[in-house]
């Protein structure tokens, strides 16, 4: 059950813009976290919201 939550929560970060090599860089349970976060933020705010939270958690840089 576990490993079908984390595939779930990857490809749901990978649909909102989560480059690859950030994912690389984050355990199954953040990813689900996050997926969760993402699920819960209304629907056309989705990408900006996850952008800032990576930004926050220091696994991307800020947008130019």
């Amino acid at each position: 059950m576990e490993d079908s939550v984390a595939i779930d929560a990857k490809r749901i970060l990978l649909r909102y813009g989560t480059p690859i090599s950030v994912l690389d860089k984050v355990t199954k349970e953040e990813r689900i976290r996050l997926a969760r976060e993402v699920a819960r933020t209304p629907l056309p705010e989705r990408e900006a919201h996850l952008r800032k939270m990576l930004v926050k958690a220091g696994l991307m840089g800020a947008p130019a």
